[in-house]
């Protein structure tokens, strides 16, 4: 079975803390923010940390075992 390839897109989007776990930025950060209250905008300022089932297809995406 040929070696799988690894996705560009999720390289960029995503990177690996000390304990395995992925982390990316927040979407929807990008420009008109009149319309957001400061508790919205403050909650996107924090990382996603992605864990699980879900961090493990991610980094198999990244090319990672």
């Amino acid at each position: 079975m040929p070696k799988m390839k690894s996705k560009g897109a999720v390289k960029k989007r995503f990177r690996m803390t000390k304990s395995g776990k992925l982390k990316s930025n927040r979407p929807h950060r990008g420009h008109m923010h009149a319309i957001r209250d400061a508790a919205h905008k403050r909650g996107k300022r924090r990382p996603i940390i992605t864990g699980g089932a879900w961090a493990k297809l991610l980094k198999r995406m990244m090319g990672g075992g």
